[in-house]
């Protein structure tokens, strides 16, 4: 069955951050009543940060040891780069709770080889999640950005990844940065259970038109987010929504 996808307008960034916040614990609640876990996979950037602060100040009583932390995508840098978001999800939120260190899985992007950290987080997947060579995972959570050129983890246009059906991570060559970006593929996206894309500010308000009302060919990387069977919810705050329509 196709995604039900919901788009939810925030008056304000705060507000935002707080209405998402409250939906990461309710799939964590929901997951965990149901699993006993919840799998989430991280997204970096400015407005991820502000929901991990969020999650540290309201919610560090939580039962962070039923979670298990991936990342949706990572700089090829080392935990300690300024530009690793590791780094910043340590920072904004695992220094501040208590969550058991094994149930943290960072890319091994210190590895100078992006190829085999790619292929080691890949492999991290598989074992946790023990899947069979053709199986995807399937992710409580899968939290999202949007990039100015319409991207999303680190499926850039015209890339190579944009293209694999068979990897659960690659090593993304992007051009204009010169740099590969270790990333998510899109069966891996599309098989979550839930994906809550996030976006704020009013620089975000003309690719947010197009991405959710427009026409691409081919579709924009972000517009190729689509659940096969699960949810995909998109939070906005007012400023990010106002070329809306609808």
């Amino acid at each position: 069955m196709p995604s039900t996808r919901s788009i939810e307008v925030l008056a304000t960034a705060a507000d935002l951050f707080h209405s998402a916040a409250e939906e990461f614990i309710r799939a964590a609640r929901a997951a965990i009543g149901a699993q006993g876990r919840f799998t989430v996979a991280l997204s970096g950037g400015s407005t991820p940060k502000a929901l991990y602060s969020l999650l540290a100040a309201n919610y560090s009583d939580f039962a962070w040891n039923r979670v298990f932390l991936f990342f949706g995508d990572e700089r090829h840098v080392p935990p300690t780069d300024p530009e690793s978001n590791y780094r910043m999800v340590s920072e904004s939120l695992l220094s501040k709770i208590k969550i058991p260190p094994e149930n943290v899985f960072r890319v091994p992007a210190d590895n100078s080889d992006a190829a085999a950290v790619a292929s080691d987080y890949d492999a991290q997947l598989r074992r946790f999640f023990q899947l069979d060579p053709a199986e995807f995972p399937r992710f409580d959570l899968i939290l999202l950005g949007l990039g100015p050129d319409g991207h999303t983890a680190s499926l850039f246009p015209d890339s190579p990844a944009l293209d694999e059906q068979s990897r659960l991570v690659v090593a993304n060559w992007v051009a204009k940065f010169n740099a590969y970006r270790i990333t998510f593929t899109f069966p891996v996206l599309n098989r979550a259970a839930e994906v809550m894309f996030m976006a704020s500010g009013a620089d975000k308000a003309n690719m947010l038109h197009q991405v959710l009302e427009g026409k691409s060919t081919p579709p924009l990387p972000s517009q190729r987010v689509e659940p096969s069977d699960g949810t995909l919810l998109w939070m906005l705050d007012q400023a990010a929504a106002a070329k809306l329509t609808r």
